[in-house]
C-alpha cells in the first residue's frame, strides 16, 4: 500500500498549472514538494469544504483545473459536495486520501473503515470519471490521465494510516495565501 507522501509525489509529477487545494494531512506533505503560487493550504475549523471550495474556484475561474486533496474523514463530513460537483461540467479534481483515520486529530478510525466504497459513493453521485488506487505504481499508470480533460472527477486513493501525526499548520497565514493565489490567478 502507498504512504501518504507516494501519493502525493505521483500527483506533483503530473500536476500541470493548476491550482491544488490541500487540506488536513496533505498540509504537512504538499509543501514540501511545491510552493507555486496556485498552492491553497486550507485548514479551516470544519472538515469537508475542500471540495466546495474547489468548486468555487473552478466556476470563478472558468477553464482553470483545480485538484482538491481531502481526507476520508473530511470528505464523510461533507458527503453532500459530491452531489453538488457532480452537477457542473468543470476541470475539478477531488483526491481523496482514505486512510481510514482521521489522522491529525488523534488517529481515531473513520465511520466503517475499510468498508466503504467511495468510488461507488462518487458514481452514484453523478461523477462520470473515478479512478481508484491501492498502490503507488497504479496512481502512476492513471495520475496523467485523471488529473486532465473534463471534470468533475472523483480520484480514492487508498493509502497507510499513521498514529500520532499533529495536526499541521500552513506555511503561510491565510491571508497571504488569498494574496498570492489571487495574483497567479489574475
Amino acid at each position: 500500500m502507498m504512504t501518504h507522501r507516494d501519493a502525493l509525489e505521483v500527483l506533483a509529477a503530473v500536476r500541470s498549472d493548476q491550482v491544488v487545494v490541500t487540506t488536513m494531512g496533505s498540509v504537512a506533505i504538499w509543501p514540501q514538494l511545491s510552493d507555486s503560487p496556485l498552492d491553497f493550504h486550507y485548514l479551516p475549523s470544519s472538515m469537508g469544504q475542500g471540495g466546495p471550495l474547489g468548486l468555487g474556484l473552478c466556476l470563478a475561474k472558468p477553464g482553470r483545473g483545480v485538484v482538491v486533496l481531502t481526507g476520508d474523514g473530511g470528505l464523510l463530513m461533507n458527503l453532500g459536495c459530491l452531489v453538488t460537483v457532480a452537477q457542473v461540467e468543470v476541470p475539478l479534481y477531488i483526491v481523496l486520501i482514505d486512510n481510514g483515520l482521521y489522522e491529525v486529530t488523534g488517529g481515531q478510525a473513520v465511520p466503517n473503515a475499510g468498508g466503504t466504497d467511495f468510488g461507488a459513493i462518487a458514481r452514484g453521485a453523478g461523477i462520470g470519471r473515478v479512478y481508484t488506487c491501492d498502490s503507488r505504481a497504479g496512481w502512476e499508470a492513471v495520475a496523467g490521465e485523471a488529473v486532465a480533460g473534463n471534470g468533475p472527477v472523483f480520484v480514492w486513493l487508498k493509502v497507510q494510516g499513521e498514529h500520532g501525526k499533529p495536526t499541521p499548520a500552513a506555511p503561510r497565514p491565510m491571508a497571504e495565501q488569498i494574496a498570492r493565489l489571487q495574483d497567479a490567478l489574475r
